[in-house]
């Protein structure tokens, strides 16, 4: 109805000579008090202050609401009353109040538009004050939670620009936007999974801030509550639902229901429905049913009060989860507004076709008459009206006379039918002309008046056409386009211009469309293939389609381009047909998607295209074998352990997905039966994960390899192996044992020491060995316990026994030793080892430590300690000579770490045998385990031995025999065959 009422308020102005064909434009600012100025409105115009006030000008405009007044006075146009941009405009991007100076005498017209510019006045306003969101503790980091976005009644800068978090945390983060439709988002993203057993609930405020200045903001409430489930949120079947409703469809009826599905099963699928009312409207006409979603009226809808409502509708599941869409409902006016018929005045006069005779009387009382009598037929047309004075005379004398004035006003009867001002018009339209737009406007006149003088147009139909494009305003003649117009097409009509008497005139009207190009090439996929595999062979044809165009001649004639030609490329099929051809292999692992982008043109000017999307999905072919994330694994294990125990995990990946991707692993078979498979490990079959079934021991096996083969579940499969090298690491299970001096059970050598002897003195050494390896074998010596512990020292490392002073005469001749030798383990394990010293003055009193005369027997004890002591002295001559022949060998070999270099079968049995019989079997094995720097530590009578080694673990064996009958008395020094994996010596010492 307003928008009739403009077309026929812009029409009345049409005929005016004195319009302005480009409206006065100025701007105000909203909320400008009262009387502000807006513009020199006179001046403008090209008018003067006495003008406005001569020709009685005023302001008039559509809504009948007067924004502005005119101070006729100055000619300026000021502010009547208060201005609020949001209540006049909502939201639009511009507000323009339009309206027009009018002016009488002649009448004329000025269209004058005032832009009301925006005020940051309004702060965002969300439509909730809060909101709560359940999320489950393992939601992904990256999740969506949707907020309705904050409303600001202001625009452009002055509406929301940016949204954050108060207080900051470190779980989540606001994104916003806009969506391709222009829709605004608001939504919360989780930067951190979330863990409900620290922290259940949390709570803080999402802020919008507006760009004005100062800016302005609004906050809602976000309350997060944790769950351990529910990860599926609704989701609408639409983003926007749009519908278009009558403004009399009645109270309670369904406009549109609105759905949304969720995963989620039990109370977290149940989803309800909530609708948010706009920002400003307080009262809405809708409800939504919270179960079903459907949307239904609360209250008649009126077009004309409001032709468009928008809100949104949040869908919530039992869990808290939500999703918002937006609902747009068009309301489409029907007619129940009557017209209203306003009359002004009415006269009834004359009629102007009075016959000749016609007799107007005028009756005298009595018999006496009076006719005034028509002579001649009277015109309207040429004399509306006509006066003159009618006299009446006595008979006396003199005579008497009197006068009345007589009127006659003719009254028009329809004697003139309407008169075009053309027999024929003719208009030139475009095709894309818009509906509504006017063709051309007719004119007819009839110099009758009245009702006789109103015109109304008729548009006749062309023959053989009942369907036109075109409608005429009764009243104006403004020919209108009611329907879009075929090119190159004359459309010819007849009009016909009738009186309200009936009299009628008809004119030609010819239309002649031009065509433009409006019409954009449309692109008909005719067939289409999705997904391709993979091994697709270059040529094979993806999607046929076909291209038109509506226009004609150069701007129906088209041309197509495929934006990325480097797999795929079009080839033209028959006339309009083409064909989308793949021209290069392809390979899903490299590119599992393509998106193709078809651009269709026309030839016009300017030309219009249109681009048509194919997304090629690429299907798997197993085409690549599991991939290991290493060449080699190598795992540890401790000695001792429990039956079946996690030691490490394989891992491949294949580059496929399916079943082409799915990894079983599996114990590779060994090839050769040097390389038997170790029974103890086993493999996981789904997650590669590695276990030793048995316990092992680090003194019979230090390392084992298998081959694991990752093999995928495609047809044919395909599979990979690996190596993987098994370590057992040392425990500390060992105690250390001592070699010299033999702990049996009678009693102890002793070892004889001159009482001339200085600090330093090497009394003796205490060799002791332990089988378990690295820092389990580093052994240390403490001196336990002695008769005189201020007398001796024991090397830390070397397990020397020396004299920390000079012997004095007060010092025992017997002296008793206990030395501690402790391994480096944890915990660490020990032994202990007993030693005896004689202090003597020569070595001829052996037994006595007095001076009472010598017996025979005495005499031959004193000599075996002497030939003690020389054998003594000559073994270690011995053993120094052959460690420095073996260092000198030693060195010409490369040394190679980490290796075996002693029967393991044999250590166990051997050093039983020693602990049982109390004395060292021939031969008898032992291990002494060194790292780097032990040739200066734990065993250093055999530092000639050894070089200095890298810091790996070395294994020498120290074998010792006794000296057969009738042999020398000294040691005889050996060197064994070394070991063809070591890079140490066995040394074998006769005794």
């Amino acid at each position: 109805m307003a928008l009739a009422r403009q077309v026929l308020c812009v029409s009345a102005f049409l005929w005016l000579p004195l319009a302005r064909a480009e409206p006065i434009r100025y701007s105000v600012a909203e909320e400008a008090e009262s009387g502000s100025v807006v513009g020199e409105l006179a001046e403008d115009a090209g008018l003067t202050p006495a003008q406005l006030s001569a020709r009685r000008a005023r302001l008039v405009s559509e809504d009948g609401r007067q924004h502005f007044r005119l101070e006729r006075a100055s000619g300026r146009l000021v502010v009547a009353g208060r201005l609020d941009r949001e209540e006049l405009c909502a939201q639009s991007a511009t507000c323009m109040l339009p309206f027009e100076l009018l002016l009488s005498n002649p009448l004329q017209f000025f269209r004058v538009e005032v832009n009301l510019e925006d005020k940051n006045d309004n702060s965002p306003v969300f439509t909730e004050e809060q909101v709560t969101f359940k999320i489950v503790e393992k939601s992904e980091p990256g999740s969506r939670f949707p907020l309705e976005v904050a409303h600001d009644l202001d625009i452009g800068n002055n509406t929301v620009q940016e949204y954050n978090i108060s207080p900051e945390n470190e779980y989540f983060s606001v994104s916003y936007g806009a969506r391709s439709t222009g829709d605004k988002y608001l939504e919360l993203v989780l930067e951190k999974p979330l863990d409900r057993e620290q922290e259940a609930e949390m709570g803080f405020h999402v802020i919008a801030v507006d760009g004005g200045s100062p800016p302005r903001s609004g906050a809602i409430e976000i309350s997060i509550i944790i769950l351990d489930v529910n990860d599926n949120a609704p989701v609408f079947m639409q983003e926007r639902y749009v519908m278009k409703v009558l403004e009399n469809l009645p109270e309670g009826s369904v406009v549109l229901t609105v759905q949304a599905t969720d995963q989620d099963e039990g109370v977290n699928g149940d989803i309800s429905y909530q609708l948010s009312q706009v920002v400003g409207q307080s009262d809405s006409a809708f409800v939504i049913d919270p179960r079903t979603g459907e949307i239904k009226l609360t209250k008649p809808l009126d077009y004309e009060a409001a032709q468009m409502h928008e809100f949104s509708v949040r869908a919530t599941d039992g869990g808290g989860l939500s999703a918002i869409c937006k609902v747009l409902v068009e309301v489409v006016d029907v007619n129940d507004n009557a017209p209203e018929l306003v009359v002004s005045s009415f006269s009834s006069p004359l009629p102007e076709n009075t016959v000749p005779s016609t007799v107007v009387a005028l009756r005298i009382t009595g018999k006496k008459y009076l006719e005034l009598v028509l002579e001649k037929p009277m015109d309207r047309e040429e004399q509306a009206e006509m006066s003159f004075s009618l006299i009446a005379v006595d008979g006396g004398s003199p005579p008497r006379r009197g006068t009345t004035e007589v009127k006659i006003v003719i009254l028009d009867v329809n004697d003139n039918a309407p008169i075009f001002t053309q027999d024929e018009y003719i208009g030139q339209v475009s095709e894309n002309m818009p509906e509504g737009s006017v063709v051309l406007t007719v004119q007819a006149t009839d110099p009758d008046a009245g009702i006789n003088g109103d015109i109304s147009y008729q548009l006749s139909q062309a023959v053989g056409k009942s369907d036109s494009a075109f409608v005429i305003d009764n009243k104006t003649g403004e020919i209108k386009i009611t329907k879009p117009l075929d090119y190159e097409a004359a459309h010819m009509h007849d009009v016909r211009a009738t009186d309200g008497g009936g009299l009628s005139a008809i004119c030609k009207v010819l239309v002649e469309v031009v065509d433009v190009n409006d019409n954009a090439p449309e692109l008909v996929v005719s067939s289409f293939s999705s997904p391709l595999p993979e091994n697709t062979v270059p040529g094979t044809v993806v999607a046929l389609f076909t291209v038109r165009d509506r226009d004609s001649g150069a701007n129906g004639k088209i041309t197509c381009a495929l934006e990325d030609q480097l797999f795929f490329s079009l080839r033209p099929a028959y006339k309009n047909y083409y064909e989308l051809v793949t021209v290069s292999a392809l390979d899903r692992e490299e590119t599992p998607q393509y998106v193709l982008r078809v651009t269709a043109a026309d030839a016009g000017s300017p030309p219009l295209t249109s681009t048509h999307t194919f997304t090629v999905d690429i299907s798997d072919v197993n085409d690549n074998a599991p991939v290991f994330n290493q060449t080699s694994y190598t795992m540890y294990v401790r000695e001792n352990n429990v039956g079946t125990v996690f030691v490490g995990a394989v891992s491949a990946a294949d580059a496929d997905v399916g079943l082409n991707a799915k990894v079983s692993y599996s114990l590779a078979p060994e090839q050769g039966p040097e390389r038997a498979r170790c029974s103890c490990i086993s493999v996981n079959s789904e997650n590669g994960h590695v276990f030793v079934l048995r316990p092992l021991d680090y003194e019979h096996l230090r390392q084992s390899e298998v081959t694991v083969s990752a093999s995928d579940a495609g047809s044919p499969p395909l599979r990979a192996n690996v190596t993987v090298r098994l370590v057992v690491l040392d425990e500390n299970d060992n105690a250390p044992l001592v070699l010299y001096p033999a702990q049996e059970s009678s009693p102890a050598s002793s070892e004889l020491v001159p009482v001339s002897a200085e600090a330093g003195y090497l009394i003796s050494k205490v060799v002791a060995v332990d089988a378990d390896s690295g820092q389990n074998a580093w052994l240390s010596y403490h001196l336990l316990r002695a008769t005189d512990p201020g007398l001796f020292s024991v090397g830390l490392q070397s397990g020397e026994v020396r004299l920390r002073r000079p012997v004095t005469e007060r010092d025992s001749v017997k002296q008793k030793l206990l030395v501690l030798v402790r391994d480096n383990g944890q915990p660490p394990l020990s032994a202990t080892a007993a030693l005896s010293a004689l202090l003597l003055k020569d070595f001829s009193d052996v037994r006595l430590p007095h001076a009472s005369p010598p017996t025979e027997d005495q005499d031959a004890s004193l000599t075996t300690y002497l030939i003690l002591a020389l054998v003594f002295v000559s073994l270690l001559f011995l053993i120094s000579t052959a460690v420095l022949l073996a260092r000198k060998v030693c060195r010409r070999k490369e040394l190679k770490a980490g290796h075996v270099l002693y029967a393991a079968d044999t250590l166990q049995s051997g050093l039983a045998d020693a602990a049982a019989a109390g004395t060292l079997p021939a031969p008898t094995c032992y291990e002494i385990s060194l790292t780097t720097g032990s040739g200066n530590s734990e065993f250093r009578f055999l530092k000639p031995i050894l070089p200095s080694l890298p810091p790996q673990h070395c294994t020498i064996h120290l074998i010792l025999t006794k000296k057969p009958a009738g042999r020398s008395p000294f040691p005889l020094a050996r060197k064994l065959p070394a070991n063809k994996k070591s890079a140490c010596k066995l040394l074998l010492l006769e005794l």
